[in-house]
């Protein structure tokens, strides 16, 4: 016996579109994860090319502490 009970009018026909809008949702998830992680890495990277940009603008004007020596003591 069917530990659910009985078969309602309709029922797997319902259950069957529950499964596949939620296997839809997934999908959709898993899709705006990958984005996310891609645009976070690329964040990063822009990051740290603004990181170098500045280190290499202080040492042009001549200051002595660059970001990479206090980033080195920290």
């Amino acid at each position: 016996m069917d530990a659910r009970g009985p078969e309602i009018p309709g029922g797997a026909a319902l259950r069957d579109a529950a499964e596949n809008l939620f296997q839809e949702l997934q999908e959709h998830f898993q899709a705006l994860t990958t984005t996310l992680n891609i645009r976070m890495e690329e964040m990063g990277n822009r990051i740290e090319d603004l990181q170098k940009n500045v280190n290499d603008l202080m040492v042009q004007a001549g200051i002595e502490n660059s970001i990479k020596e206090q980033m080195l003591k920290a």
